[in-house]
């Protein structure tokens, strides 16, 4: 698989407005794991700093489930806001580690946030933020919901190999959340496209302990039960995808890119992230960086960006915010927000 090039497949545009994100929030674990802690593994510090951009991530205890972190995150955006939590009507999650396969972790945070409201999972990996959040903010601009929390959040180190040391020192754990509702006319998604193209689904993977291959003794002893990623075809489409995405999603707002305020990108990898700035011409200081600190925390990447960016003022009435997440499926959402 690792010599395949893929397309960048087309999806369609649209536009999403009279929405608004009223408050943030976001959560990591304590427990930080340096690349130096990795060491042990006969991996070099520097040469995943080199490789990725990644000096620590965060790995949850073993208490800690993608729950957990996931009612930290929304709690902290409900206080942002401000609001009542009762006045939420909707949860979303985006998430490919859920606390069970049955039943959905929004169901689990809807419980233990005490909200009597539809919830339910969205499961589109790195890509499952934005899927996520173009889910809320149809309910709202449709009238379904008043209140949505949308929320990002992934444990990856469960779900990653800890001897796999081309993919294990990529992710983190984390979670964010915003809250979403009703907004003006000049608000919310100014342009935006979710795609996906399956034909790559082998690149990034997870490819037992699902109904087609249900996990046994044998492969949780050989460690099949884990993510499998070709790292170097996922690299250079992420790339590409991201600079065609983007360059629609500005077509399709009639925007440029010195027009933009934010970029907040998924976190995978900072050589993506370094070309396709380099590659469009993009301002570097306007572009949310955490992946040194957190790594690659799957769905919560955009969100926990989002948060930090908000809390630290950078983000103002009316501010133009391009968000992007992308990863398996393969799958996709590139949008511009406009605050």
């Amino acid at each position: 698989m690792s010599e395949v090039t893929l397309p960048v497949s087309r999806g369609p545009l649209r536009s999403l407005t009279g929405v608004q994100i009223v408050g943030t929030g976001s959560f990591v674990p304590d427990n930080v794991v340096r690349n130096e802690d990795l060491a042990k593994f006969g991996l070099d510090a520097e040469w995943i700093v080199q490789r990725t951009g990644i000096r620590e991530r965060r790995h949850a205890p073993p208490e800690m489930a993608t729950s957990d972190m996931a009612i930290i995150a929304a709690q902290r955006a409900i206080e942002s806001a401000g609001i009542d939590p009762a006045d939420i009507d909707l949860v979303v999650l985006g998430t490919f580690s859920p606390d069970y396969l049955l039943p959905s972790t929004a169901c689990v945070i809807q419980d233990r946030l005490n909200l009597h409201c539809p919830a339910m999972d969205v499961q589109a990996a790195c890509a499952g933020f934005l899927y996520a959040v173009v889910t809320g903010m149809q309910f709202v601009a449709t009238g379904s919901s008043k209140m949505a929390l949308v929320i990002g959040a992934d444990t990856n180190s469960r779900v990653m190999n800890p001897t796999d040391m081309k993919t294990f020192p990529l992710f983190g754990d984390g979670a964010g959340a915003v809250l979403i509702t009703a907004g003006s006319r000049e608000q919310g998604l100014q342009s935006y496209t979710l795609g996906a193209d399956g034909s790559g689904a082998e690149l990034l993977w997870r490819p037992h302990g699902g109904s087609r291959s249900p996990i046994d003794a044998a492969m949780v002893e050989e460690g099949q039960h884990y993510v499998q990623m070709e790292g170097r075809p996922v690299f250079k489409w992420a790339i590409r995808l991201l600079e065609d995405t983007i360059g629609e999603v500005l077509t399709g707002s009639q925007k440029k890119h010195e027009d933009i305020d934010l970029w907040v990108l998924h976190q995978a990898n900072l050589r993506i992230i370094d070309a396709a700035v380099e590659n469009m011409g993009i301002d570097r200081d306007k572009v949310e960086i955490h992946l040194d600190r957190y790594g690659n925390t799957s769905s919560a990447s955009v969100p926990i960006a989002l948060d930090e960016a908000f809390r630290a003022g950078r983000i103002q009435p009316g501010a133009n915010i391009m968000l992007s997440g992308f990863g398996a499926g393969l799958s996709w959402g590139t949008a511009l927000f406009r605050w």
